[in-house]
C-alpha cells in the first residue's frame, strides 16, 4: 500500500493564515488558559510549544511568565510569531521528529491537531522525542480531534469562505490506517490550487497506549475546553507525565 501525500509546504502557507488566523486568534486566550491549567504551569517554567505555528499559544504563555521555546517547520509562521510576540520567545525552525533537546523542558504542548502528520513510525518517534525533551516529572499535553466525536458528525466536504475566496476540504476516513485523507481546494484571488494532506485519528485508549509505550505515565484524557471526555466531544486533550 502506497503512502498518501502530505503537502506540508502547500498546506501551511500564507493562504492558511489568510483563512484561519483571525478565527484562531479569537480562541487563543481561552485555549492558553486550558493549557495553563491542565499542565499546572507556573511563571518561570521552561515550556516547548511543539508545532507552534504562528505563535498564538507560545506568545501568550510567555506573556504569563514562562520561558517559552516555539518549534515549527514553517518559516513563514515563525516570522509572524516573532512579529507578534509581546514577550521573549525562542522561535526555532525544526522537525518534531528530531528535537535538539535532552531533559530541557518542564512541559511540552502540541495544540490544535499538530500531531498525526506522518506514518505511524514517524508519529511514534514524535512521542519518543517529546519524552526525551522533558525533564523527569515533566508533563505533555496534546490536543487533537476526538475520533468518536468526529464519526458522529463526519462530512465528506467542508467549505470555509472569506469574501469571494474559499477553502473546500474534501475527505474520507480510511479504516485500515485510521487516517482522514483529504484534498484542500483553495480558491483565492481567482487562483485555484489543490493540496493533499491527511491526519491520523486516535481514540483515547490508542493514544494512551502509544504514550505509555514511549515511556510516559499518568495518562489522562479531557474533552472540549478541558472538560470531561465523552463520546461526542469534538476535541480531545491527552496529558501525560514523564
Amino acid at each position: 500500500m502506497s503512502e498518501p501525500i502530505f503537502d506540508a509546504e502547500g498546506m501551511f502557507d500564507d493562504d492558511y493564515l489568510y483563512f484561519f488566523a483571525d478565527a484562531l486568534k479569537e480562541r487563543s486566550d481561552a485555549e492558553t488558559g486550558v493549557v495553563w491549567e491542565l499542565l499546572g504551569l507556573e511563571p518561570g517554567q521552561d515550556v516547548l510549544d511543539l508545532c507552534c505555528g504562528h505563535g498564538r499559544i507560545a506568545n501568550r504563555l510567555a506573556a504569563r511568565g514562562c520561558r517559552v521555546t516555539g518549534l515549527d517547520a514553517t518559516p513563514l509562521f515563525l516570522e509572524r510569531a516573532r512579529r507578534e510576540a509581546g514577550a521573549e520567545v525562542d522561535y526555532v525552525l525544526g522537525d518534531m521528529r528530531d528535537l535538539p533537546y535532552a531533559e530541557r523542558f518542564d512541559a511540552v504542548v502540541c495544540w490544535f491537531t499538530s500531531f498525526g502528520y506522518f506514518d505511524d513510525d514517524g508519529n511514534r518517534r514524535v512521542l519518543e522525542q517529546v519524552h526525551g525533551a522533558l525533564r523527569p516529572g515533566g508533563r505533555f499535553a496534546v490536543e487533537l480531534i476526538n475520533y468518536t466525536g468526529l464519526l458522529a458528525r463526519y462530512q465528506n466536504s467542508v467549505v470555509i469562505e472569506r469574501g469571494e475566496d474559499m477553502v473546500v476540504d474534501q475527505h474520507r476516513i480510511d479504516p485500515l490506517t485510521g487516517r482522514s485523507l483529504a484534498t484542500r481546494t483553495v480558491i483565492r484571488d481567482g487562483r485555484i490550487r489543490r493540496v493533499p494532506f491527511f491526519t491520523r485519528l486516535f481514540t483515547f485508549p490508542e493514544l494512551r497506549d502509544w504514550l505509555m509505550g514511549a515511556g510516559f505515565r499518568d495518562v489522562e484524557g479531557y474533552g472540549d475546553g478541558g472538560g470531561p471526555l465523552v463520546a461526542g466531544s469534538r476535541r480531545m486533550v491527552v496529558t501525560a507525565r514523564r
